[in-house]
């Protein structure tokens, strides 16, 4: 499988390194390499088949945070992935608020490329396979996965559904507890995104800011749920399917 890729950076000595950092891995093609964002956005348009944006964070005119959010209206952000490349660390969070593949901290070297590149194969080789199981297999033949990929530290984490206990809403990120795991994992990604991936799994909405696995419930009162040693409350909003779920539980 290789990757369409084009470089954006407008320092032409950074530019000129990502390009022989390309060239040198055998999954990528460069389709192009450009010295500002506006050109870059041209070439995206132009190129519908191109999947991978090495980007500079820091330019003129179009940064290149402001050329992953224009990615993200477009809809293609799906088959269309950024790795930001930039001098400055205190732009990781808003790399990680595009939905970027990866983040490299100029100066970087090969390994460093090759990791981050790395993650684009394995994105758009998992992105491919999906496609290919949703060709061949008709819908009322498909099961429902047992597993769900996660994006935590700028990689996608296989997470065994049966393994969540409880999930925990903050804004636009989202906590998961796990079985047998003393820290929750954290995705930047909205609690209702999350509640409809898991609508079918047997996951109840308790709050306006917790879902909770059916399963790991271990004890019920009036208004709140157990979960081990963590007691959720119950809110009105979220009474009803509580209620049914009561129902089912007794």
């Amino acid at each position: 499988m290789k990757i369409n890729c084009i470089a954006v950076d407008d320092e032409p000595v950074a530019l000129n390194l990502v390009i022989s950092y390309i060239e040198q891995t055998p999954f990528l093609h460069l389709m192009g390499k450009y010295t500002n964002a506006v050109e870059a956005l041209k070439a995206i348009h132009e190129q519908p088949d191109l999947q991978l944006l090495f980007l500079d964070i820091r330019m003129a005119d179009l940064s290149g945070i402001e050329l992953a959010r224009i990615i993200e209206q477009t809809g293609r952000n799906k088959t269309l992935r950024v790795i930001l490349t930039t001098a400055y660390d205190q732009y990781a969070l808003e790399g990680f608020k595009v939905d970027a593949l990866d983040y490299l901290l100029k100066p970087f070297n090969f390994v460093d490329f090759t990791k981050s590149a790395s993650k684009a194969y394995d994105y758009f080789k998992l992105l491919e396979n999906n496609d290919i199981n949703s060709d061949i297999i008709p819908t009322e033949q498909r099961t429902e996965k047992n597993y769900i990929y996660l994006k935590v530290d700028y990689q996608l984490v296989k997470i065994q559904i049966s393994d969540i206990l409880y999930i925990e809403g903050l804004k636009d990120y989202v906590k998961i507890f796990l079985k047998d795991q003393d820290k929750p994992l954290l995705t930047l990604m909205s609690l209702k995104s999350l509640e409809e991936k898991l609508s079918t799994s047997g996951f109840i909405r308790v709050h306006r800011s917790f879902i909770v696995a059916a399963n790991a419930v271990t004890a019920i009162a009036k208004n709140t749920l157990q979960i081990g040693d963590t007691t959720i409350t119950v809110t009105e909003q979220y009474k009803q399917a509580f209620n049914d779920f009561i129902k089912d539980w007794v």
